[in-house]
């Protein structure tokens, strides 16, 4: 009888405090209302942005210096979400790791992207994350893309060569650095009171925007000026080992990956010969308005190989039908219809 007395009494007791915490005019745990609308947000650099895709948010397009290129065609507003009502885009090109985790750093006016998430999750529940992080960081793509291009112009040795030996160690240094971003976005959204479980987190890979086999008359300035070599290397070697990389550091998180190394196989710049509307990749570009002015002339070639809205539109393709899946992983090839689906590798 006696333990059954303390066992009502604890029952009580519990009920009570219960009673006191659900009266308290001061929620327990922080985030949105349990009615707030659904959001889909993305974080990182250009291929998130949409770089090169046009059409740019307001004050994104070198306004008070703001080059963060957030493009209205970007991937995550062509991806399909169930329940989700708004789609939030934080990326910001020329981005790094630092950036898109917490930290006091500031880039093109803007501060830390995992910030300005938990801003959003408390007033939407967030249900996905999608993030595109790390090129920026050691690997330095865009720089080596420059550097091949400087070969072309200068007839020097191709650029891979001298890159090869150095990539893969570039890649490695790379790989904490994307970690230490997700886990950032992770803890933030538990400072918020979200679970792992409440919502997805993830990690896409980048796409080669060029390859060998194009026209003659394009691998010049009239498109695009890279050597065999070089583009090849990009191809097989480089966008490769970048896409292992980022793997290793989605499954330390348990974060899911979507591999986009195969995504624009033979729509990469200049491919399309005298048809440049089948390719998803912009050709060399130059802002030639921009380079009257001193400040935009230093951007003038900033959507040079990045995807164009057709690219992008082919990525959001591919997140939906991932996002529509329970797999931790999955590679965006193109099927017989010429469209990208999400492809689940069987063991």
């Amino acid at each position: 009888m006696l333990r059954r007395s303390v066992a009502v009494t604890l029952v009580f007791s519990l009920l009570a405090l219960l009673v006191v915490v659900s009266d308290s005019p001061y929620p327990t745990m922080p985030g949105p209302k349990r009615d707030a609308p659904r959001a889909i947000v993305a974080l990182g650099d250009s291929t998130m942005s949409g770089e090169g895709a046009g059409t740019y948010e307001p004050g994104t397009d070198g306004e008070n210096g703001n080059w963060c290129h957030r493009s209205l065609k970007a991937s995550v507003h062509k991806t399909r979400v169930a329940g989700v009502d708004r789609v939030f885009n934080l990326a910001c090109s020329g981005a790094n790791s630092e950036q898109v985790g917490v930290t006091d750093q500031v880039r093109n006016t803007e501060g830390s992207q995992a910030r300005q998430l938990a801003a959003i999750a408390r007033e939407y529940r967030v249900s996905v994350v999608v993030v595109a992080v790390g090129a920026n960081d050691d690997p330095r793509f865009a720089d080596v893309l420059g550097a091949c291009l400087r070969a072309w112009i200068e007839r020097r040795t191709d650029c891979a060569r001298t890159m090869a030996d150095e990539w893969k160690a570039r890649v490695e240094r790379m790989v904490p650095k994307v970690e230490r971003a997700l886990r950032d976005i992770r803890r933030v959204l538990q400072d918020e009171g979200y679970t792992p479980r409440s919502y997805t987190l993830v990690l896409q890979s980048y796409a080669a925007p060029v390859a060998p086999g194009l026209p003659f008359d394009l691998q010049n300035l009239a498109g695009c000026p890279l050597r065999t070599g070089d583009l090849e290397w990009v191809r097989d070697t480089a966008v490769e080992q970048l896409s292992d990389g980022l793997r290793s550091a989605a499954k330390a998180v348990e974060a899911r990956f979507l591999d986009l190394s195969q995504a624009g196989e033979k729509r990469e710049a200049c491919m399309g010969g005298q048809k440049p509307e089948d390719e998803w990749f912009t050709r060399l570009t130059v802002d030639f308005d921009g380079l009257r002015d001193e400040v935009r002339a230093r951007h003038a070639l900033q959507e040079s190989f990045h995807p164009n809205d057709r690219g992008y539109e082919q990525f959001g393709r591919c997140m939906t039908e991932f996002l529509a899946t329970s797999e931790p992983e999955a590679s965006c090839v193109a099927g017989d219809d010429g469209n990208l689906s999400a492809v689940v590798a069987r063991d």
